[in-house]
This record gives structure tokens, sequence and C-alpha cells, in this order.
């Protein structure tokens, strides 16, 4: 095996275990995901759930005002027994619970519009100062100017409201029962035409109510058109994504039908009684001409200003419609209603600052909920954004969201607000615990994989070198034997034929003496080798001095050398010569062999034929031995590798030396066994072998 095809083999079997451990990995969290993603669209709900309780709280307040409460003046009581109060929506300033209110207003049969801010008659009979009664008429102005900008109402009075404030009403605290009658017994001919408007006023007025019934079909019309939709933009223009969104369409539909459940959208009827104030000359010349019972006698004489007016109690039954929402040009929201009685038709409603109403109703819940921290809230009116509030920001803005974010929830309000549209937006989805969990276990399930397979790789590759390093011994030793035994038998073969003269027989019994000991000398190694790999082999170290231990090795290394046609070099140090060492003298023997036959075999080639054998003592506890040649040196890049089993620096088919790649390594294992330290330096010219023993 090559490790072209390790490394093929590795890759398949890494893809098989990824593979799929990376689709569980995906799955799991993207369970998690999708759990967190539904616990998030859940609180969102119970959210829109508890705001649309409040919508709906304020909505039927509103629904179950009378349509008596849109005038000025009230009448309260019964048995016979009744007064006049101011109406609950005459107070000013007027405190609601509904925010962002700008006022009430009604519109008449006529299309005149009135607010239950001013009275009809003199204000100072109720005990209005002047001072107040300037700032409710410019409260009224104000709605009148944001009605008419609209066109919803003209901007100018007419004439029947010039009359209607000429006249003086009774004292809020005159008992009533001047005249009570019931809608079916008024005559053609009864003063409340004198209220009438002139027809083309009449004309002009009916159109305004019509504009009413023309809302919602015209604000739908318009938030078609780019130009319409508000300065923040378009719901459409988020993009926002939807991944998770499978159970979407069916809780929608769900919440949907329990909005739809709670709202009462049905016409109702009510009976009310009304107070109308009628210039006395409509309908008699004297207040005496007035027939009243005795519980409906007065308290006090009526004074001259009392007698130019009366105020006739009615009881009517009105159809009273449901509320409906539209916003306006101007940007306000309208929420009116419609009225019949007796067979005329009355708007009702009030004014709404979109910014005040949206965020006091939708803020204070939003950012109480853990939804605040995470998600973006946008509030839209059909399909255009009204207010944005963003995770990171503290309060409701204008500007456009983030585009491209996850779509959480999106609903309408409870009806008659269900063209406000929430929409709930991520803008990081939590998973919790679990989703840490998953994250830590994929990255250790990837460590382990790309570290195991680095592993598995370098330890196939390690084989594989050993593998080669080894076929390469065989063929190295194979040529060892091969050359030096060919020589031998062919000298000896010649010299048993006798094919040799005396003169030169000495020379041929020298060189099979010298080939017989270098084929000694590598069987030694292999041997040595061996015993040393399965570790049956320990050293014998025994205390020598240094003087014996050169003295032993000195005639070896000068016959190595000497047949190889090198000389010996000693240069010994005067102070190591009284050290004693504890050494096995076999293995220190065949460490300097194998050093010496090294530097022969690599500095064949060199110009000086000589190995320099020297020793040092290294302060008072190392002696160090040198082995150095003058040959080529060695490279940088292999100075590590060289004491490496079966490591050559020389390809076997091109290399000029001989050598197994095994003599550095048992150098380097029989040092370490004798608890030494072998190292290699480069010197000019040359390499140099330094092996260091501690001084007993």
């Amino acid at each position: 095996m090559n490790i072209r095809r390790l490394k093929i083999l590795l890759f398949i079997l890494f893809v098989a275990l990824a593979f799929p451990s990376a689709i569980l990995v995906y799955q799991a969290y993207g369970q998690l995901k999708w759990e967190a993603f539904y616990q998030h669209q859940q609180l969102a709900r119970e959210l829109t759930l508890r705001i649309d309780a409040r919508f709906a709280e304020l909505m039927a307040r509103e629904e179950n005002r009378s349509f008596a409460e849109y005038e000025f003046l009230n009448v309260t009581g019964g048995d016979g027994s009744t007064f006049l109060q101011p109406s609950p929506l005459s107070k000013f300033p007027l405190k609601s619970d509904i925010p962002g209110l700008i006022g009430y207003f009604q519109v008449d049969a006529q299309g005149q519009l009135q607010t239950p801010t001013v009275p009809k008659a003199n204000a100072s009979s109720y005990g209005i100062s002047a001072n107040e009664l300037r700032q409710r008429e410019a409260k009224e102005h104000v709605l009148r100017d944001i009605l008419s900008r609209n066109r919803l109402v003209k901007k100018a009075h007419t004439s029947a409201d010039v009359l209607a404030s000429s006249l003086p009403p009774q004292s809020q605290s005159l008992k009533l029962g001047l005249l009570e009658q019931q809608e079916g017994e008024i005559s053609a001919e009864e003063p409340a035409r004198l209220l009438r408007a002139p027809a083309e006023s009449l004309e002009s007025s009916v159109q305004g109510q019509m504009v009413f019934d023309e809302l919602k079909s015209r604000s739908r019309k318009d938030s078609l058109k780019p130009e319409s939709a508000s300065a923040s933009g378009r719901v459409v223009d988020l993009k926002l994504e939807q991944n998770f969104q499978k159970a979407m369409p069916a809780l929608r539909a769900k919440v949907q039908e329990e909005k739809q459940s709670r709202a009462d959208r049905k016409i109702r009827k009510e009976t009310a009684i009304l107070a109308e104030i009628l210039p006395a000359s409509g309908f008699a010349t004297d207040l005496d001409a007035i027939t009243l019972s005795d519980d409906e006698a007065l308290d006090a004489p009526l004074s001259p200003a009392d007698r130019q007016a009366v105020i006739r109690i009615r009881t009517f039954e009105s159809e009273v419609g449901p509320f409906e929402l539209s916003l306006l040009d101007s940007g306000h929201f309208v929420l009116f209603r419609r009225v019949w009685r007796n067979q005329e038709r009355y708007v009702q409603g009030l004014l709404l600052d979109p910014k005040g109403f949206i965020e006091n109703l939708v803020e204070p819940a939003f950012r109480q909920s853990a939804l605040a921290s995470i998600s973006d809230l946008v509030v839209a009116y059909q399909g255009s954004v009204l207010t944005v509030h963003d995770a990171s920001a503290s309060d409701y803005s204008s500007a456009v969201p983030n585009r491209g974010k996850e779509l959480l929830y999106q609903t309408r309000l409870v009806v008659p607000f269900s063209d406000i549209e929430l929409i709930f937006s991520l803008a990081r989805l939590q998973v919790g615990a679990g989703g840490q969990v998953i994250v830590w276990a994929a990255l250790i399930l990837a460590l382990v994989l790309v570290g195991g397979f680095i592993l598995l790789y370098r330890l196939g590759a390690r084989q594989i070198a050993l593998a080669r390093q080894q076929q390469d011994f065989v063929s190295a030793v194979s040529h060892e034997l091969k050359t030096p035994l060919t020589s031998i038998r062919m000298y000896g073969e010649m010299l048993r034929e006798g094919w040799v003269d005396e003169a030169r027989k000495k020379s041929y019994y020298d060189f099979i003496f010298n080939e017989s000991e270098r084929l000694s000398r590598l069987i030694n190694n292999v041997l040595h080798l061996a015993r040393m790999s399965r570790n049956e082999q320990k050293p014998k170290c025994e205390i020598v001095s240094f003087d014996a231990l050169v003295k032993e090795l000195r005639p070896k290394l000068e016959s190595q050398l000497e047949h190889a046609g090198f000389e010996l070099e000693l240069d010994i140090g005067e102070s190591v010569n009284a050290s004693k060492l504890n050494l096995d003298p076999d293995w220190i023997t065949q460490i300097m062999i194998n050093l010496v036959d090294n530097a022969i075999k690599f500095s064949a080639e060199a110009e000086i034929k000589r190995v320099q054998f020297g020793a040092v003592l290294l302060q008072d506890q190392w002696v160090q031995f040198s082995i150095r040649d003058f040959g080529p040196g060695i490279a940088k890049n292999q100075m590590k590798k060289i004491f490496k089993l079966f490591y050559r620096s020389e390809n076997e088919l091109t290399r000029e030396t001989v050598g197994t790649g095994i003599g550095l390594a048992l150098v380097h294992q029989l040092t370490v066994g004798m608890e030494g330290e072998v190292d290699v330096v480069n010197r000019d010219p040359g390499v140099e072998f330094r092996i260091k023993f501690r001084v007993v």
C-alpha cells in the first residue's frame, strides 16, 4: 500500500462517518431550534392575546356608550323624575383610558359636526367660564380641522349651528318635566325644523356622511399604492424569512377564530332619553300655556331669559352599529359607528393619534415579555409599517427593521382593529442549554474524527515508511552480503586452483579477511538490533577507567582504518584520563566501530583520509567522545533523521555508498541504553558525532 491509497481509504472512511454524524447533529439541532421557535411563537401568541384583551376591554366600554353620551347634556333619573347633567364625555379636560385620544365627535343627520365638549347654548349656565369655553372650542376646532382636512365634515359652521348656539339652555339644576313626548307623537310642524340646514347645505352634509362609508374601501385601495405607505415602508419590503412557519396558518386561523368569537358585531337596539333645546316661540307664546302634571311642577318660577327657550325631553329608540376603524389621510385613526334614529343616520366616533394609541397599548406588554430581548415587533396597518420596536432598542421608532429576519408570528388584532397587524420577527433564536450541549458534542465529535484520522494517517504513513525501509534494508543487506561473498568466493577459488603467485597470495588473504570482518560486523549489528528490538538484551555495565577503555579501543580502530586506507588521529584532553565510567565495554566498542565505519563510507572520496578520535571532560560531570571525518558533511534537514532505523539519505537503486541504514540507529539505541546522549554537528570540513556519558 502506498500513501496515495492510504489517503483515499481514510478519506472514504472519514466521509462515511462524518456525513451521517453531521446529518444527525443537524437534525438534532434543527429539532431544538424548531422547539425553541415554537416556544417563542407561543409566547408571541399569548402576548397578542393579552394585547387583544386590552383592546377588547376598551372597545367594549366604547360599544356600551349610549347615543345620548355624545351630547353635552344627558337626562338621568326615572319614575317621572328626570334631571339634566353633563355627559361623561363633556368633562374637560377629558380623562380617558384610551391612549392617544384626541376627542369625541358626532355628525348628525344634516351632516353637522358637534362634540360633547362644547354646549349648544349659553355655557355660563353650566358653570363654564369664558376661558374654559375658549379651550373647549379650541379642542372642538382641532377635531373639526382634522375631519375637514379628510373631507368628512365642512370647515365652516352652518346656519343651524349658529341658531343652536344662540339658544340658552335651562340651568343644570332645573328640574325637568316641561314637555315629554314619544317620538311618534311629534307633528310635522314641530319647531325642530328651525334647526334644519338649508337644502344645499344638507346635500353637502349627506355627502360628508357618505365619505365615512367610503373610508374602508378608500383605505384599502390607497394602501396598494406605494405613495400611500407610511414613512416606515411596507411590510413586504421587510422580506421576512419563513423557514419555521409550517404550523403558522393553522395557529393563526385558530387565533383569529378565538378573536372573532369574542367580538359581537351585530347591530344593537337601545332606548335613550335626549334633552332638546327649542325656542319657546316655536310652539307656544307663553310658557304657562304648556300643560304640566302635578309631579312635573317647577320648583321655582322661570326668569324672562328662561321663558325664551324650553327643554324638551324625548324618549326614542335607536339602532347602534358596531365600531369601525380607519386610517385617515392625515395619519389619524378614526373609530366611528353609525346610529339610526327615527330613520335618520348619525355618525359617532373618536379620533386617535396612532403613535400614542399603539405605543401605550402594545409597548408595555411587549417590554414586560421575554420576547423584547430576542425579537422585533412591527405594527402595521393594511401592509404599511406604523411603528417598529427593535430587540436592541429601548423604545419604538419609525425606522424600518433589518430585513431578511425570521418571521416568528404574525396576526391581526381583535375587530374593529383587524386591519392592524402585529408582526414578530426573530433577531436571534436562542435554543437554550440543549443547543449548547449539541454544539459542544458536535465540536468534540469533529475533533475526535479529525484528530483520530490524522493519527491514523500518521500511523499508516509511518507503517508504510517502515515497510518501505524494511524493503530497502533487505535490498541493502542483500547487496552488502552478496558483494563481499562473491569476492571472497572468487579469491578463494583462485587460491584453491593455484592461479595466484606467491607474491599476491598475502594480499588475497588480507582481502578475504577484511571482507569477512565486515560481514561479521554486519551480521552482529543485525543480530544485536533484533535482540534490542525485542528487549532481550540489556547492557552489562561495569566501572572502567578511561585509560583502559582507550587502550582497548585504539588498536581495533586503527586496524579498521588502516585496511580502508585511513589514519587515526587522537585528540584526548589531559583532564579526562583519570575519569571513570559505568559502561558496557562491548557496547561502547561496537558504537565506536560503527561510527568509524560510517566515517570511512561517507568520506571515501575526501582529500583528507583521516578520522579524528577525541575525548574531553565537560564540567567534571560528563565525558564526551567524538568521531570526526573530513568528508562532505550532512545536510541540515537530515541531521535528525539519520538516527532512525533503516534511514538512508540515498536511493537504494542509485546510491554510491555501502551500508544497510542500521548502523547509526544501533549507535543511538546502544548509547541511550547506557544512559548516554548522542549528537551530530557539521564541521568545516566533515561531520562530528558526539557521545556523552556521565562520570562516576
